[in-house]
């Protein structure tokens, strides 16, 4: 295959709206797939260290032409996106690991951390059309987009996926409960497409209110973990199907379901490697380790990106027909960061908030909830000669917890010995099953 066909900025044509799949190489043979990834690689190694100065930097040691195999990708350093913040300070806006200037880029983001990413150009940046077509969305079809369109891509991964197809957009976003209903009552959407949480309070709200939302019988959900008992639950209120995809700011597109629901389809234009935790080595299939990604794309090239993730390659093909690997999906947090409610939480949010209030000795972000509910709970330890939690106080860990984090949690003070130091900030003690 031609090296150049990876680097072209615009998305492959739609299929024809009664075609199975998204395009042919989802049926490609696995020694297909390997062989054209694999002989791509020296010209994204050539491309990435040439024309953006952060990838000139990192991979000054090794020689394009030479990386050619997994083996050879796998000497190349894990670049984690717990290091992107530093690297970002270091080297605004991207880590010099942007190809393409900012000014020729599409869109610009601020992702929680804070973290920043560029949208490139073409119809479909995000490659996100492949995850619509498998969930059976077609042109002529309205999607109610109810992922957030403020300084985050997730809603434009979407929405430019979706207008690519052929689709007509409703760029609702996230809140608004009630508002949302009554679009949903308008324009009659044929699919649902943002977080799983999200979806449960607007079908909740419409048995409240009596609001018909009969036409909406269609979902793919992103950003949260979806248990198997959700699922269950909306197929219960009525939902023919709730898929999930799998993605990431840095990235686009990493995986997808297919009605076979059984595992997540990786993306065409990516190579996986599953890599113990805190190292660069790559694991045999079946083992869980971290989600690592190179990715072909020409403005902002990922070479062996850890996205923190942890996931496991699932052995076979999938029953849809699609060959491509498959993966466990979301399976944790490789590290302390986590997600809550789709976004980010960091622990160096955490210690920012800290670092905020003298009175404080130690803190703990706990997550808990079940069935996509997540809550968060800060847990104080105050200082020695702090006295009692005033009010004060209370109102001003409310007020940082919203200015760092985008969020709300509950308040709890609690003795030192109930809060270990063990330099822990992020608890993730919520439960999938």
């Amino acid at each position: 295959m031609h090296n150049a066909g990876f680097f072209s900025p615009t998305a492959a044509s739609v299929p024809h709206a009664q075609a199975i799949y998204f395009d042919s190489r989802e049926t490609r043979s696995a020694e297909q797939r390997e062989a054209e990834l694999m002989a791509a690689l020296p010209a994204l190694i050539a491309h990435a260290k040439s024309q953006a100065a952060g990838w000139g930097r990192r991979l000054q040691a090794f020689d394009a032409e030479a990386v050619h195999s997994r083996k050879a990708l796998a000497a190349i350093p894990v670049l984690r996106k717990s290091d992107l913040k530093a690297l970002q300070e270091a080297d605004p806006p991207f880590g010099g690991f942007n190809a393409t200037p900012p000014g020729s880029m599409s869109r610009l983001f601020m992702s929680p951390g804070p973290i920043f990413d560029p949208e490139g150009t073409g119809a479909d940046p995000w490659r996100a059309g492949r995850a619509l077509w498998a969930a059976g969305i077609r042109p002529g079809m309205i999607l109610q987009n109810c992922f957030g369109y403020h300084l985050t891509p997730g809603a434009w991964m979407v929405d430019a996926a979706a207008r690519h197809i052929g689709c007509a957009v409703i760029p609702a976003g996230g809140g608004q409960t009630e508002q949302q209903l009554e679009l949903i009552a308008r324009f009659k959407p044929d699919a649902y497409v943002g977080t799983p949480s999200f979806l449960r309070i607007l079908i909740e709200k419409s048995q409240e209110l009596g609001a018909d939302i009969s036409r909406l019988r269609q979902a793919l959900v992103a950003a949260e973990a979806l248990p198997p008992s959700l699922r269950s639950w909306f197929h219960e209120q009525g939902m023919k199907q709730v898929l999930q995809w799998y993605g990431t700011a840095d990235l686009g597109l990493i995986a997808y379901e297919s009605p076979a629901c059984e595992g997540m389809i990786l993306d065409e234009d990516l190579i996986l490697e599953i890599v113990r935790p805190g190292t660069d080595d790559p694991l045999p299939d079946g083992e869980v380790g971290e989600v690592v990604i190179t990715s072909f794309n020409p403005h902002y090239p990922m070479i062996r990106f850890g996205t923190g993730d942890l996931s496991a390659v699932m052995p076979g093909m999938s029953p849809c027909g699609r060959s491509n690997l498959r993966i466990r999906g979301w399976l944790g947090r490789a590290d302390q960061t986590t997600k809550v409610r789709g976004m980010f939480v960091h622990p160096g949010q955490v210690a920012q908030m800290l670092a905020r209030h003298a009175e404080l000795k130690r803190v703990r972000l706990v997550i808990s909830g079940a069935m996509a509910q997540d809550e968060m709970t800060l847990y104080c330890v105050l200082a020695e000669d702090a006295g009692k939690p005033s009010a004060a106080l209370e109102q001003a860990l409310t007020q940082s917890v919203r200015d760092v984090m985008a969020l709300r949690a509950e308040l709890r003070f609690v003795d030192a010995q109930a809060l270990p130091n063990d330099g822990k900030l992020i608890e993730d003690a919520r439960k999938y099953d």
